[in-house]
């Protein structure tokens, strides 16, 4: 196995903890959990509704693919954290489900939680293949 290398992605959003944004080992890159924070202005306030949060999230994690010289399309699993989730899980999913093909779907588990950092009503991490 070759070490681990330890990724900051250049335009990515201010970590709101002390992570990488990304890790990767043998061509798997693990992609820290993504806040709905805005990368240009870490204080501007979060989107106020779940839609508008979960667009900012995978925007977000697109900028750190992107710093990996990977896409969406190397996705092969993802973990999503949400916060009111009978109310947020349908509403959330509208949003997500247009960032992947029907057809190429990546694995997923979606997960509420009480709380999230900054108030936030969704985080998402991810596994792509390099």
């Amino acid at each position: 196995m070759s070490p681990p290398i330890f990724f900051m992605a250049p335009g990515a959003p201010t970590p709101v903890a002390p992570f990488s944004h990304a890790v990767e080992a043998d061509g798997w890159c693990f992609v820290t959990g993504q806040m709905p924070t805005f990368p240009e202005d870490d204080s501007r306030p979060l989107p106020p509704d779940i839609e508008g949060q979960t667009v900012r999230v995978m925007e977000n994690l697109k900028i750190v693919l992107a710093g990996l010289k990977l896409g969406l399309e190397h996705v092969v699993c993802v973990r999503i954290y949400i916060t009111d989730f009978e109310v947020n899980y349908p509403r959330m999913n509208a949003v997500y489900a247009g960032y992947f093909p029907a057809d190429r779907r990546p694995a997923r588990t979606c997960i509420g939680v009480t709380g999230l950092a900054r108030g936030a009503m969704v985080e998402i991490d991810l596994l792509a293949r390099r």
